[in-house]
C-alpha cells in the first residue's frame, strides 16, 4: 500500500484559486495511475480528475474542465490539483487516490489507496 497525505485546502472566496497537494510515500508512486475525487456534506464521493502513470494522459469531470488542472511530479513523488475560478459549490473533502485495482478510474471503488483529505470551503 502506498500512503497518501493531501495538504493545500483552506477557506477562499468565490473566483479564487487554491493548489493541492498530494505527496505519496512510495518511490512506486511513479507507476500508479492518481486520482481526485471530493466529498460534500450529505453527498456521495464524486470523481474530479485523474492523471496516467506519467501525466500524458488527463481526464475530468464536465463542471471541472476549464477551472482544474491536474499534473504530477513523479521526482517529488507528488500529484497537484490546480483549481482556479473555485464556486462555493466546489466547498468538499478533497482526496487523492492512488493504487487502481480495476478499470475505471472515476469510480471510487478501483482505487486502493486513499489519503485523509483536505478541506476546501469557497465563500460567496
Amino acid at each position: 500500500q502506498v500512503q497518501l497525505v493531501e495538504s493545500g485546502g483552506g477557506l477562499v472566496q468565490a473566483g479564487g484559486s487554491l493548489r493541492l497537494s498530494c505527496a505519496a510515500s512510495r518511490r512506486t508512486f511513479s507507476r500508479y495511475t492518481m486520482a481526485w475525487f471530493r466529498q460534500a456534506p450529505g453527498k456521495e464521493r464524486e470523481f474530479v480528475a485523474a492523471t496516467s502513470w506519467n501525466g500524458g494522459s488527463t481526464y475530468y469531470v464536465d463542471f471541472v474542465k476549464g477551472r482544474f488542472t491536474i499534473s504530477r511530479d513523479n521526482a517529488k513523488n507528488t500529484m497537484y490539483l490546480q483549481m482556479n475560478s473555485l464556486k462555493p459549490e466546489d466547498t468538499a473533502v478533497y482526496y487523492c487516490a492512488a493504487n487502481q485495482v480495476r478499470e475505471g478510474y472515476s469510480d471510487p471503488l478501483s482505487f486502493a489507496s486513499w489519503g485523509q483529505g483536505t478541506q476546501v470551503t469557497v465563500a460567496s
